[in-house]
């Protein structure tokens, strides 16, 4: 590593494709301002070839390192499978954009590691059979629409058990010297995390907006590793909150709003803290 980076930009669920071009223009005047090391967006870029673009028009107009995940809506008119493997390749072209879900920790300083997982709504929280939600997810990502109703549940527990596998490996393989980690996901990994007008989740909501499999490797990583601080940043909600779920182990869920592009925070990363500096900031 050559340089620590010190201040990161966090955006989520930015949906680029609803935003009018004066709007985008306006936001990255502000980030090109505030003068980050990086960008990290927790997903929710926009839909389908588009988040290729976006993320090359990033690349090229930022100049510095763009860290992300992916969200449901980046997977539309596509397949799950073909999605990443496009955006794995596109990383390979543009070396300026890192997909965290397939790629190994990324040391911020000599202490800590930024690590990510786009996660899923994986049918393991609230009342999936009761549910009378019905994302459009199932209509518009080939996996579902291709396939019975009735197999749905089990696409989903088993997209969430992938997610919980691949974060729960790069947590357990972090060195001992790192004592906090930045954990980047698109859905909140708990009931406490999914906020939405103040309040979180009922048993209607949660099947589709909480990765519990992710939430349940976070808490037995923050239990095998009592000195190392556990920082989740997330989305999915467009509504934002804090969860402290134990003494080393909290989760930031970030503000979004279609049409608007917003910086939710900007982060200060020192080798003993890592701070989130808000409000959140809108464009318009």
């Amino acid at each position: 590593m050559n340089q620590p980076l010190r201040r990161i930009a966090w955006i989520t669920d930015p949906h680029f494709d609803h935003a009018k071009l004066d709007v985008w223009q306006s936001w990255v005047a502000k980030l090109l301002e505030l003068d980050p090391d990086a960008i990290l967006i927790t997903g929710d870029l926009s839909e389908g070839d588009d988040v290729a673009y976006q993320l090359r028009c990033l690349a090229e107009t930022l100049d510095r390192p763009i860290h992300f995940v992916l969200g449901n809506h980046d997977f539309y008119g596509k397949s799950i499978a073909s999605t990443r493997r496009d955006l794995i390749a596109l990383c390979r072209d543009v070396p300026q954009l890192t997909y965290l879900t397939d790629h190994p920790p990324v040391p911020l300083n000599a202490s800590t590691a930024l690590i990510g997982e786009d996660g899923w709504g994986d049918a393991t929280e609230g009342n999936y059979a009761g549910s009378m939600v019905r994302l459009n997810d199932f209509q518009l990502i080939e996996d579902f629409r291709t396939s019975h109703p009735d197999g749905w549940q089990s696409l989903l527990k088993a997209e969430g058990k992938a997610a919980a596998d691949r974060i729960a490996e790069k947590l357990r393989n972090l060195p001992d010297e790192i004592t906090q980690v930045l954990i980047a996901t698109h859905v909140p990994p708990f009931r406490e995390a999914c906020w939405y007008e103040g309040k979180t989740t009922d048993d209607n909501w949660a099947p589709f907006f909480v990765c519990g499999q992710v939430g349940q490797a976070l808490r037995e990583a923050a239990a095998q590793a009592p000195n190392r601080k556990h920082v989740v940043l997330c989305g999915h909600t467009h509504h934002d909150g804090v969860a402290q779920m134990t003494d080393n182990l909290v989760v930031h869920t970030g503000f979004s709003r279609y049409g608007s592009l917003e910086i939710e925070s900007m982060l200060t990363i020192e080798e003993d803290i890592i701070e989130l500096s808000r409000p959140t900031l809108c464009f318009p």
